[in-house]
């Protein structure tokens, strides 16, 4: 372990043998160059940014949820673009995308699919649902009922489907991309802690800036500018991107500085419920996602720290001193990321 840490301390690529065994389990096979990898993410995001006008932050966090084999989370008010920026990250990779529209009538059979009877065959076959794609945006996730919202929670952790007793297997890459309004707002049913903790991060979009929605009238006005995207990486690509991905390289330090992290909001005094060992998970994933798309193939802490309050906040749950103090759940997290110490290193010294 410490030669590897001094290797990966020389700027050498190491991953854990862990690692790459479940990469390998998942048949994703070698991983790119940084440098192929970089290009392929500066084509994902210019082409993301042709539609989605003065939100590069957002546009960058939903490229690491990607990378990371995560789901994303869309909440923010109505029109703000969140249907959009899912449909753009979907039409850059050539890969199956199925939209689900979640309405209050909508059934658990309509999400993963049902068993019809063949009256000429005299046997029940498997009609796959929308579940079954590479990439599934589910629009205004909380307009359904919670027993619908449900249907999605055995997809996104396993990666499979079961219906009637049998089970079926997901393709890889697998993403969900959900988009939601906010609780308060008439007609919808809050995501129950199980299924938001499934989510590896949630973005809120906000409004755009002047200057960015000044060109949104210019340039949208005629035709929408996602007519004209077109994919920019393939399936496999992505796969070999997410294999780079699993072979960045995390020291011990980085790890527990993790661990604290998500220890440190278990015994917070403002917090009902704290983060979950799989946030931690996704959280360590999510940051060596964000080591790549800078170029590295070893996490610093200041790459935990950048992605915590969108990896974190929406899976804690504030108690009442915390409401009446006017605190929120992103707050909690950024209070908790400066508190918590990094150990025997700076969190700025490179390698």
């Amino acid at each position: 372990m410490d030669t590897q840490q001094d290797m990966a301390e020389a700027g050498t690529i190491r991953s854990n043998s862990a690692e790459l065994g479940q990469g390998a389990e998942l048949g994703q096979g070698e991983g790119l160059a940084l440098a192929e990898f970089h290009d392929a993410c500066g084509r994902i995001r210019a082409a993301i940014e042709t539609v989605i006008d003065g939100k590069s932050e957002a546009a960058r966090l939903a490229l690491t949820v990607l990378l990371a084999q995560g789901h994303l989370l869309l909440e923010d008010v109505p029109g703000v673009g969140k249907t959009m920026l899912a449909k753009t990250l979907a039409k850059t990779i050539d890969c199956s995308v199925h939209r689900i529209q979640f309405t209050p009538d909508l059934l658990p059979s309509d999400v993963t699919g049902v068993s019809i009877y063949n009256q000429d065959k005299h046997r029940f076959e498997f009609r796959p649902g929308p579940v079954f794609a590479n990439i599934v945006i589910g629009d205004e996730i909380n307009r359904a009922s919670a027993k619908t919202q449900s249907a999605l929670l055995e997809c996104m952790e396993e990666h499979q489907v079961t219906v009637d007793g049998t089970s079926y297997s997901l393709d890889t890459p697998f993403m969900v991309i959900a988009t939601q309004n906010p609780i308060e707002m008439e007609g919808t049913y809050p995501l129950p802690e199980a299924q938001r903790d499934r989510f590896m991060a949630r973005i809120s979009m906000g409004y755009p800036d002047l200057r960015a929605e000044m060109e949104m009238l210019e340039t949208h006005q005629s035709v929408s500018p996602l007519v004209a995207v077109r994919p920019v990486v393939t399936v496999d690509e992505v796969r070999r991107m997410v294999a780079t991905v699993r072979d960045v390289y995390v020291s011990p330090a980085v790890k527990e500085y993790t661990v604290n992290i998500g220890r440190a909001t278990r015994d917070h005094p403002h917090l009902r419920l704290g983060a979950s060992p799989r946030a931690m998970l996704q959280l360590l994933r999510a940051a060596k996602a964000t080591a790549a798309l800078n170029g590295r193939d070893f996490v610093l802490p200041d790459d935990v720290a950048s992605v915590a309050e969108a990896v974190l906040a929406h899976r804690l749950i504030l108690d009442r001193k915390a409401v009446t103090a006017g605190e929120d759940a992103s707050s909690v997290v950024a209070s908790v990321v400066a508190k918590v110490p990094v150990g025997g290193e700076s969190r700025r010294v490179s390698p």
